[in-house]
């Protein structure tokens, strides 16, 4: 356990740095707004989109995405329930949390795990947007992070969960 201590010390003073400043209410309001996009209905919305208006393509992104997240969410679910990292709030009381999350461990961030997995999917099928959904990811991430409920590492480990499942949900399904 002391081996991961440098990280959890690091985590902890960049959630402070984040979070105690004189902007960090306004900060928290736009964040709230940026992580709600992440709760998963725009995702539902995009796949529904492409599935009745894209023809072919469209079909196998909303496969690649419904397989990718049978990957994502069963792996997001054992690493919150195996590692139980508390959340920011619970270690300091420095750490202002400014939302409720819906679940109890921080580790991995499930809202950027599944914005960076849509990300990744989209830009494979829709290159054009591949700097326009990546930024906005990068940005559920941020929010996460700015609402006091998640650490770097829990965004970081979300992000490579997130494309780590899209791109082999790419690879076994295909387009």
């Amino acid at each position: 356990m002391r081996s991961i201590e440098p990280i959890a010390k690091f985590d902890l003073a960049f959630s402070l740095f984040c979070l105690r400043h004189k902007f960090s209410h306004p900060v928290s309001r736009l964040s709230k707004l940026v992580s709600h996009t992440g709760d998963g209905h725009l995702y539902a919305l995009f796949g529904l989109l492409a599935f009745l208006f894209d023809g072919v393509a469209g079909r196998s992104f909303l496969a690649v995405g419904l397989f990718a997240f049978v990957i994502e969410l069963p792996i997001y679910w054992l690493a919150k329930n195996h590692f139980r990292r508390r959340r920011p709030q619970e270690l300091s009381d420095l750490v202002t949390s400014f939302i409720t999350p819906s679940d109890r461990y921080s580790l991995p961030s499930g809202h950027t795990a599944a914005a960076f997995l849509m990300a990744t999917i989209s830009s494979y099928f829709y290159p054009d947007l591949q700097v326009f959904v990546f930024v906005w990811a990068a940005m559920i991430a941020s929010s996460r992070i700015l609402l006091g409920v998640h650490f770097l590492t829990d965004v970081l480990i979300g992000m490579l969960l997130g494309i780590g499942s899209a791109q082999l949900a790419i690879v076994i399904v295909g387009s």
